[in-house]
């Protein structure tokens, strides 16, 4: 007889909803100085509950230096934190007011960490630039202050069979 087995894996999904007024969702290019934007910041359970009780903080650190970092694409976001149980992770939808942007466009770029010094307030990598594995674009505000949340946005367990026969058939 064929055993079955079953693997648990995970969907990402957005509930239909209302953007909040003067909100504007993804676009592939380069957001636009001093709109706002919906973002999303992946975490893992206890750090959503944190920062939903306190707000977010800034980084002390990362490929761009301090701030608070942000993805338009829940895609990116939803692979964060990276080698943590996905079952355990939550992305936070976000309203984020961009400010001044300036784009990080590769490794090295002389800006790279010191964007912020320059009077810039977000700094943004563009996707397939070369600077994220995923190819992703990725964001970084300097002040939690510009950032509103939204909601969370948690996996949801998706049953698959693997075994005899096709997908959903005994």
């Amino acid at each position: 007889m064929y055993q079955q087995t079953r693997h648990v894996s995970y969907q990402w999904a957005e509930d239909d909803f209302t953007l909040p007024e003067g909100v504007s969702h993804l676009g592939r290019s380069a957001p636009i100085d001093g709109k706002k934007y919906v973002m999303y910041h992946g975490t893992t359970s206890s750090n959503a509950e944190a920062i939903l009780a306190s707000g977010f903080r800034q980084s002390k650190d990362g490929m761009l230096g301090p701030g608070v970092y942000l993805s338009r694409e829940l895609e990116k976001a939803s692979r964060y934190p990276i080698e943590h149980d996905e079952s355990d992770r939550v992305v936070i939808k976000v309203s984020a007011k961009v400010g001044r942007v300036i784009a990080i466009n590769y490794q090295g770029h002389p800006r790279q960490k010191t964007w912020h010094n320059y009077g810039f307030d977000t700094a943004w990598v563009p996707p397939d630039c070369g600077m994220v594995k995923s190819g992703l674009e990725e964001n970084c505000v300097w002040d939690p202050n510009r950032i509103r949340i939204i909601g969370t946005i948690k996996p949801r367990p998706v049953q698959s069979r693997c075994g005899y026969g096709a997908e959903g058939y005994m």
